[in-house]
């Protein structure tokens, strides 16, 4: 087991009740996970420590909202994806992690501008209007299959190079109208295969150490607790609280990795 101060064990087991807390209530925290592991640990073990956890999330995901999932939209981002993925592998092996983090950093201010845009453009469009409008409509200014194609392949390439691709499959998540539980159960069905298509590669970059899965195995309570915590909340929050505060965790995000 690594030495580490009690503050470095605070942190961690603060980032997996944040990453449980994400898979079944609030998308887009994992971003905040991502910045308490990579303050305790060496930058490329804190990479693969994380990918562990958040696949036990995944599972819990899975378990809970496995009935909402929206398979259809999931196998139209399905090729999109895998092109992010081959893409952002390739960029692993060119760009620095300074240049990675910045780049993903302001595809993420993007989307969340695009997103306030047309809330503000919608509000002034129907007078008295309370509906919850889409963050970038499917069928407004591009076909259904391109959005999600820039969106899939958004979120494949920023999930390889830096565990972020949940803020931006939230946006995408959020233009396609998906009602909470629906919405959760989508993710959940996409992060999980797609994490665990990004474990091999992993294990084969040495990003997954011996170290981290003995960091892992003290940290899994701490994501099944918060999976829990998440799971109630998700029960009785309203629709349109739920997705500003996916805006504001992206946001938040997506400044932590611009700044660092």
């Amino acid at each position: 087991m690594p030495e580490l101060t009690g503050l470095a064990w605070v942190m961690l087991v603060a980032g997996a009740l944040i990453i449980g807390l994400s898979k079944a209530a609030l998308p887009g925290a994992t971003t905040i996970a991502v910045a308490l592991f990579a303050a305790v640990l060496p930058a490329k073990q804190s990479t693969g420590t994380i990918l562990v956890l958040l696949i036990v999330g995944d599972l819990f995901a899975l378990w809970a909202y496995r009935r909402h999932a929206d398979i259809p939209a999931l196998l139209k981002l399905a090729p999109a994806v895998v092109a992010g993925l081959l893409l952002g592998a390739l960029f692993l092996a060119l760009a620095s992690d300074a240049g990675v983090r910045k780049t993903i950093a302001v595809i993420l201010l993007v989307l969340v501008a695009i997103t306030l845009w047309r809330r503000f453009v919608a509000a002034r469009a129907v007078a008295g209007a309370d509906a919850v409008v889409p963050a970038v409509a499917p069928t407004a200014g591009a076909p259904r299959r391109v959005t999600a194609a820039v969106y899939g392949a958004l979120g494949g390439f920023t999930t390889m190079v830096a565990n972020a691709g949940g803020p931006v499959m939230s946006m995408y998540f959020l233009a396609a109208r998906f009602p909470v539980k629906a919405f959760l159960g989508t993710a959940a069905w996409f992060f999980a295969t797609v994490n665990i298509i990004k474990l091999p590669f992993s294990i084969g970059l040495g990003l997954l150490t011996l170290p981290g899965l003995l960091i892992d195995l003290v940290l899994i309570p701490g994501v099944i607790i918060g999976a829990f915590a998440g799971r109630w909340i998700a029960g009785r929050i309203s629709q349109r609280v739920f997705e500003w505060i996916v805006i504001a965790l992206t946001i938040v995000g997506a400044l932590y990795l611009l700044v660092l």
